[in-house]
């Protein structure tokens, strides 16, 4: 009976935690499509969905749909000027590795413009729908169909629609797509907003179990990179199941050594990996055209 609880206690919070890393492995994903800029705000853009979700929601005593609205608004806003500031710069740099350090700096602007007029201490996130009790609470489902949602509406606009088409064809070839006449410019703005979306989606979901701390950022700028290195980067489908993966092995590794000892765990999977599958486990890898 004990083993049963253990082990359902250790599902739903792994598949919980792993939909909302996934989530964020995603939000890297789609900024990096159309700059080929590995952006560190988006663990940022993840702690700022829980943080203004309790801001618009418990706070200011917001509907429920007016307040997640605003805070996917926000969090665009924030991608949109994670691209205007640190992204644009670095592309227009002949040392176009210098993105490590602006969107570094963004992110720790971010985080402590957060922890002081928001708090330095874990604040509370509204009760959503009050569903749900033990492992089938409504803080351990929301995160996993949260994701599940934002991955079948991120394919239907791949496959379905021009604009959707045009994020595809400039993460391909952004030298061709801009030939053939594609906005490349308006186009990353448009998936830096979208990534800030899907970042704030992340935080919202995971808000009941992760509660509203600024601190939350960097813990997810770290476990949102990890599902995209081990699915391979700009692969969604793979960052899905390494986020899983990473959420579940997190969660038995916390419960058999505990503490320290259970990152360590993690740090020494990831490494292995990728040693042994550097492009990630669903990656490909890619060759120069010279």
């Amino acid at each position: 009976m004990a083993f049963g609880a253990t082990l359902a206690s250790i599902l739903s919070t792994g598949l919980a935690m792993g939909a909302i890393y996934a989530l964020i492995g995603i939000t890297y994903n789609v900024m990096y499509s159309t700059s080929r800029v590995m952006s560190f705000t988006a663990g940022q853009l993840g702690m700022l969905g829980g943080v203004l979700g309790a801001l618009f929601t418990l706070r200011l005593g917001m509907p429920l749909l007016v307040g997640f609205a605003l805070t996917l608004l926000c969090c665009a806003v924030v991608g949109m000027v994670t691209e205007f500031v640190a992204v644009r710069p670095v592309l227009a740099s002949l040392d176009q590795h210098l993105y490590v350090l602006s969107t570094l700096a963004l992110a720790l602007i971010i985080q402590q413009v957060t922890a002081i007029e928001w708090s330095t201490e874990p604040q509370a996130f509204p009760r959503l729908f009050g569903i749900g009790s033990g492992a089938l609470d409504e803080k351990f489902w929301l995160p996993v169909v949260a994701c599940a949602m934002t991955m079948g509406a991120l394919e239907w606009m791949q496959r379905k629609t021009l604009v959707g088409r045009a994020f595809l064809a400039v993460a391909e070839d952004n030298f061709a797509a801009r030939a053939l006449g594609l906005p490349e410019r308006n186009l990353r703005i448009a998936s830096y907003a979208l990534a800030g979306a899907i970042g704030g989606i992340a935080g919202y979901a995971g808000g009941e179990l992760m509660l509203a701390f600024f601190a939350n950022g960097a813990f997810l700028n770290f476990y949102g990179f990890v599902p995209v290195a081990l699915g391979g980067l700009g692969n969604n489908r793979g960052a899905i199941v390494g986020g899983v993966a990473l959420g579940i092995f997190q969660q038995a590794a916390n419960f058999l050594v505990g503490g320290i000892f259970a990152s360590v765990a993690v740090f020494v999977v990831f490494i292995v990996v990728l040693l042994a599958v550097p492009q990630g486990l669903f990656g490909t890898s890619t060759a120069r055209r010279v």
